[in-house]
């Protein structure tokens, strides 16, 4: 079984965080979802957690962040080319998200956006040409 990863993220309306992964692109595993928490499938090794503010306070003592306020982690996935970087940006914000958050990215070899989910969780869509990945970022930078 190959390593998976499952990032848990407190969010205030379960149904509206649902409704917003759903828009660009996650699908929701029933198996795992319910009153208190809504698994949404990214890829076969990629899984968010979604767990309401009451029930994320029981996985953790640690205060809860506000994340349209401050940033705890930022969450960079890959996509296929830049359209697709701006496409699920886009879907974010048709979605009720935010775009842009952070700063665009664009060095031609790596190209990243942002975006932010309706409670503030901050995501990096980018995409990195094949011979950035297969030589490293720097060698393709210092070369161009």
């Amino acid at each position: 079984m190959p390593q998976m990863i499952f990032v848990n993220l407190p969010v205030a309306d379960l149904r509206r965080s649902v409704e917003f992964y759903e828009a660009i692109g996650f699908s929701r595993d029933p198996r795992c979802s319910n009153d208190q928490a809504a698994s949404m499938v990214l890829s076969d090794t990629i899984c968010v957690m979604l767990l309401t503010h009451e029930f994320w306070a029981t996985f953790t003592y640690r205060r809860r962040v506000d994340p349209a306020q401050e940033a705890q982690v930022l969450l960079c996935i890959s996509r296929e080319d830049r359209a697709a970087v701006d496409a699920i940006t886009e879907a974010a914000v048709s979605a009720g998200g935010m775009a842009d958050p952070c700063p665009v990215q664009d060095h031609g070899f790596m190209y990243g956006r942002s975006f932010a989910d309706p409670d503030g969780h901050i995501w990096e869509p980018m995409w990195m040409s094949a011979e950035a990945v297969e030589k490293g970022p720097a060698e393709v930078s210092d070369a161009g």
